[in-house]
Formats: C-alpha cells, structure tokens, sequence
C-alpha cells in the first residue's frame, strides 16, 4: 500500500499539532492514518496531545529529524510504513527544523513504492513577519520557500499591521502558490490531496542540536528513584529548551500552572498537565496563552519552554515544583 504522505512545517507556534488534531477530526472512517511527529524538545508535549487521534503515533524526540544523516527520521518512518501500512501518512517536523533533509529522504527511489509525496503545507502566523528572529531565521525562510501551500494561521490575531506585512510577502515571496487563511488551524481535508508542485531547490541548512541526556527520547524517559518527576535540556539553531515530565501520581493546581505558564520569562509554552479536572492543555507563544481542559486525565504530565537565550531553568523548576498536588488515597 502507497500512503500519501504530506509534510505540515511551520515555525515556532504557527500551530502545526493543532492544524494536526483538526485534520484527524476530519479522518473518514475506515481510513487508517499514521503521525510521525518530531519536538525540538526531549520530553514529547506534542505527542502526548496527539495520543488519542485515532492515528498510529511514532516520536522523535529531541529536533533530531532533519539530521543530516536523517538516520532517527529513517527509523521511525520505516517502523510506521512497515508496522501500521497507512492509508495516509502526516509529518509534523520541529518549528526549528530545516525541510530539505525532509524532503530529499521523503522523495528518495527507496520510498517509491511506500509513500507518494503530496502538497507541503506550511503554517504561518504573519506576526512572525514583523519579528526579526523570525524573519531572518534560516530555517523560517525556507520552510516557506520549500511550501507548496502556505497557511496563513491565527487570523483571528492579525492586526492591520500584520496583514499589510503578509501582503508584501505574498507579492515578494509568494510565486503564485495558494495562500489559505485560517483560525485555529481549520482547514480542509481535501488540502491532503493537493499536489506537489514547488520543485525549487532550497540550501542545505545547518544543524546544530546539543542534548545535555542523548537519547533521552520519550522512550527513554524513567524517573529516577521515587522523585517522580525529571527533567531534559536541549538547545540548539539559537534556541534553548528545558522539559519536565511527571509521573500519574502528581497532581497540579489548576490556577498555579496558568499563573507559572503565563509569567515563566520565556517564549514558548506548551504542556499537558493532570488537574484535579482532568487534563489541562497548555499553549503560550510570546503573549498569547491559550488553554484547554479535558475530563480524562492524562497518564503522565508534560510540559516544555523553549527560548532564544537561557532561562533560569532551576528556578522556574522550583516554582513548578511547588504547584504539585497530591492525588487522594
């Protein structure tokens, strides 16, 4: 069986895992779909939110997918072709990753006769535009040049600023592609069947990951001793990430996580915390905070901060240390 296969990139909280969950809403029964999905970070937040799509999930953890040797990217894509058979394949790379490794791997002769290359779809806030971090990132850049597809995301935040500035670049950059505007991610299904058309050849991208746990995958993830809980540091392409995973055991006070989320000094935010609630789905890029709750409970919680500079990691691990429950006997 030939899985179609599409490549959903995006910088930073252009909010890919939730294009993602929108898309598998829309899965037609009967149809079976695969995930590969690949953090910048080593705890697996992004996983975790995807676990009850109803689609087969494989992990990389840790921004190692576009890899120059695209050996983690290659396993887990053999495990899930090979394993699940899927009628359609959707890969959520890292915000920080490059997408040629992506694509050269994906269209390479071994895969001819596994997976046919659709439309690559890349989300974008237009806010990034008016942020030179964004703006003069590598890896931004060319996740947009290599897009069949641009999705232009979070409209609903767009001030007249930030469309003027989308404007300029579709007459700029855009080359005639479809620009699809969106909220929240919506967008429609049959965007998975759009054709590949943009060839252009990009640059190779640099790499650069240092992980303080190697292979410190979700996997490999066990909590020392009875402490309950441990922590994963990763930077890399100007970035830097800390992680925390606690075990089922710990609860989290709903308003103390929303307060530590919201104040941590950091740029990006995402989580999946046990309230006494349920679950408590947290999502912070630059100012904007968006929260969700769900009745279930998770079986762990996860949550990550990914910044330009380093944070003083140990003292928001304090401060989140001191917002743990205790689950009742």
């Amino acid at each position: 069986m030939i899985a179609k296969t599409t490549l959903v990139t995006g910088f930073l909280g252009s909010g890919k895992t939730t294009t993602l969950l929108h898309l598998l809403a829309q899965k037609p029964a009967g149809e079976r779909w695969a995930i590969l999905v690949n953090e910048f970070g080593e705890i697996g937040v992004d996983g975790a939110l995807l676990a009850e799509s109803g689609a087969v999930l494989k992990e990389i953890p840790g921004g190692c997918m576009c890899c120059v040797n695209g050996l983690p990217m290659q396993i887990g894509l053999n495990t899930l072709l090979q394993r699940s058979a899927p009628d359609r394949l959707l890969i959520e790379p890292t915000g920080l990753g490059h997408p040629k490794q992506i694509l050269s791997l994906l269209t390479s002769p071994i895969y001819e006769s596994w997976l046919s290359l659709q439309a690559t779809l890349c989300l974008l806030d237009a806010r990034q535009l008016g942020d030179p971090r964004c703006r003069d990132n590598e890896n931004f850049r060319d996740q947009l040049a290599a897009a069949d597809i641009i999705i232009a995301n979070k409209q609903d935040r767009y001030a007249p600023e930030d469309r003027a500035l989308l404007a300029a670049w579709e007459r700029e950059y855009g080359g005639g592609r479809s620009m699809i505007p969106a909220t929240r991610g919506e967008i429609d299904l049959s965007l998975l069947d759009a054709p590949r058309l943009n060839l252009r050849e990009l640059p190779a991208g640099r790499h650069h990951h240092r992980h303080d746990a190697p292979g410190a995958g979700l996997a490999a993830l066990r909590l020392p001793g009875n402490t309950g809980w441990r922590r994963a540091l990763n930077q890399g392409q100007g970035y830097h990430a800390s992680g925390w995973i606690f075990d089922g055991d710990t609860l989290f006070d709903t308003v103390g996580v929303l307060e530590w989320a919201r104040l941590a000094p950091v740029e990006r935010v995402k989580g999946v915390m046990r309230i006494a609630e349920g679950t408590l789905l947290v999502n912070r890029q630059g100012r904007d905070l968006q929260i969700e709750t769900r009745p279930a409970p998770p079986p762990d919680s996860r949550i990550e901060l990914i910044n330009p500079a380093p944070a003083d990691w140990n003292a928001l691990q304090s401060s989140l240390l001191r917002i743990r429950l205790c689950l009742p006997d």
